[in-house]
C-alpha cells in the first residue's frame, strides 16, 4: 500500500474516494485533481515518478512532498457523466480502513460501489425525482461549460469580481478557467480510451495551496530549453519556436500561468500561458509586478522572502551534476487574503481588535504596516527530467542546468528591480 495511506482511517460507507478539480491550477496540461484538502494527485508518468523516487535530499524542500500512488477509475453513468475516483494501488476495494476521506468532499458527494461497480448515492433516502432534476441541472452545466471553454480560447486574461457576500476561496471552484479545461480535457481522453482501459496510476502530491486563504499562484516556466532528449523532432521544433518567440530565450523564464486575488477591486485575475508566450521581457517584468500587487499597494514585504528562496533554490541547483529540468515549472505562491491596516499612532495590540471595515478608512487615518508573510517556492512538473542516474537515458549531460539557473538569476534580478523601484 502506497505511503499516502499509512494512519488514515476512513468512514465505512466509502469505498474509494471522489477526484474533483484542483482549483488553483493554473499552468500544465495535465490534469490536477484534489484528493483532499492538504493532497492533489496527478496522472503518473513513469520518469517524474523516477525522479520524485530519487529525489536529491537537498532539493526536497524546494518540491511537493512525495505521498504514494494510487489507482483511478472512472464511471459513466445513464446520462453521460463521468467521476473519478481513487483507491488504493493494490485494488483491493474492500480494504480500505487506512484511507483518509476526512477531508474529501461531504458524504453526498461521495460514492458507494456495488460489486458490479455500480454507482450509487451515498444517501439513499434521496429521491429519485431529485436525482432526476439533479443530473439535468448538471447536464446543464456541463453545456454552459462547453461554451466558456470555447470563449476561453479566446480569452487570455480575465477579470472575475468576487461576490462581497462568499468566501474568496471557495469562489476560484467557479472561477479558474484553466482548471476546468484540463479536467473536462482530462475526462474526455479516458472515455476515449474507455474500451481499451479503465484503470490509471496517479502520483499522491502535497498540496502546496492548502496553508493559505486565498492562494495567489505564479507558474513560471524555467530555463532556456523545453523539450526532453526523447522528443520527437516535430517536438523538438516546436518547443524550440515556443522559446525563440517568448522570454524563455531571452531570459530563461515566461509565465506559464497565474492567478492573483486584488482585494482594491474584489477581483480575481487569472492569466494563461498563451499570453505568457507573447510577452516581451518588459511584459514579464510588468506581470510580475502586478502578481504582486493586490490591486492596492504592492506587497513589498514578499519580495525579500522570494528573493532569498530563490536565491537558496540557485544555489542548491549549482550543485546538482547532470540534471536537466527540461519544461519544468517553477510556482510561487502568497496568500492573497487582505490584512487589515493599522493607524500610525495606534498600539501594535489594537490590530486585533480592528475590524474588515476599519482598514477601509481613509488613507490618511489608517497607513499599511507590513507583517511577516510566508512565500513559497517550488519546483514541479518533472515529465521530462534526466539526470546520469536513472540509467536508461541515451543522453547523459553534465554539470548545471545553466539554462534553468540562467533563467533563475534573471528572475531575480528583476524582482529586485520592482522592489528597488518601488521604494524610490
Amino acid at each position: 500500500m502506497s505511503p499516502a495511506f499509512g494512519a488514515m482511517e476512513v468512514e465505512h460507507y466509502s469505498k474509494g474516494v471522489l477526484l474533483e478539480p484542483f482549483v488553483h491550477q493554473v499552468g500544465g496540461h495535465s490534469c490536477v485533481l484534489r484528493f483532499n484538502d492538504k493532497t492533489i494527485c496527478k496522472p503518473l508518468i513513469q520518469r517524474e515518478h523516477q525522479f520524485y523516487e530519487t529525489l536529491p535530499t537537498e532539493m526536497r524542500k524546494f518540491t511537493p512532498q512525495y505521498e504514494g500512488v494510487v489507482s483511478v477509475s472512472f464511471e459513466e453513468d445513464e446520462d453521460g457523466n463521468l467521476c473519478l475516483i481513487a483507491y488504493p494501488l493494490n485494488g483491493d476495494h474492500d480494504n480500505l480502513e487506512n484511507l483518509d476521506n476526512s477531508d474529501c468532499e461531504p458524504k453526498s458527494k461521495l460514492l458507494r460501489w456495488t460489486n458490479k461497480k455500480t454507482m450509487l448515492l451515498e444517501n439513499e433516502k434521496i429521491s429519485k425525482e431529485w436525482v432526476r432534476q439533479h443530473r439535468k441541472e448538471e447536464k446543464m452545466k456541463s453545456h454552459k461549460l462547453e461554451e466558456e471553454f470555447e470563449w476561453l480560447k479566446k480569452s487570455e486574461v480575465l477579470y472575475y469580481t468576487v461576490e462581497k457576500k462568499g468566501n474568496v476561496s471557495s469562489q476560484f471552484k467557479h472561477h479558474n478557467p484553466w482548471s476546468m479545461k484540463c479536467h473536462q480535457q482530462q475526462l474526455q481522453r479516458m472515455k476515449e480510451n474507455a474500451k481499451q482501459r479503465n484503470q490509471y496510476k496517479f502520483i499522491l502530491l502535497e498540496n502546496l495551496t492548502s496553508r493559505y486563504e486565498v492562494p495567489c499562484v505564479l507558474d513560471l516556466k524555467m530555463g532556456t530549453r523545453q523539450h526532453g532528449d526523447d522528443a520527437s523532432e516535430e517536438k523538438k521544433a516546436n518547443q524550440i519556436r515556443k522559446c525563440q518567440q517568448s522570454t524563455s530565450a531571452v531570459i530563461g523564464v515566461r509565465v506559464c500561468g497565474m492567478q492573483v486575488y486584488q482585494a482594491g477591486t474584489g477581483q480575481l485575475m487569472f492569466m494563461n500561458k498563451y499570453h505568457g508566450r507573447k510577452l516581451s521581457v518588459q511584459g514579464f517584468k510588468e506581470a510580475l509586478y502586478q502578481f504582486f500587487h493586490n490591486g492596492k499597494y504592492l506587497r513589498r514585504e514578499l519580495f525579500e522572502s522570494v528573493i532569498k528562496k530563490l536565491t537558496e533554490l540557485k544555489s542548491v541547483l549549482e550543485k546538482q551534476e547532470s540534471y536537466r529540468f527540461y519544461s519544468s515549472s517553477l510556482l510561487i505562491i502568497y496568500d492573497g487574503k487582505e490584512r487589515q491596516e493599522v493607524a500610525v499612532d495606534s498600539d501594535p495590540e489594537d490590530l486585533e481588535d480592528l475590524s474588515e471595515e476599519s482598514s477601509d478608512e481613509s488613507a490618511g487615518a489608517y497607513a499599511y504596516k507590513p507583517t511577516a508573510s510566508t512565500v513559497d517556492v517550488r519546483m514541479i512538473d518533472f515529465a521530462h527530467t534526466t539526470c546520469k542516474y536513472y540509467g536508461e537515458d541515451s543522453v547523459v549531460h553534465e554539470g548545471q542546468d545553466t539554462g534553468y539557473v540562467f533563467g533563475l538569476q534573471n528572475l531575480i534580478d528583476i524582482i529586485k528591480e520592482i522592489r528597488d523601484e518601488s521604494s524610490e
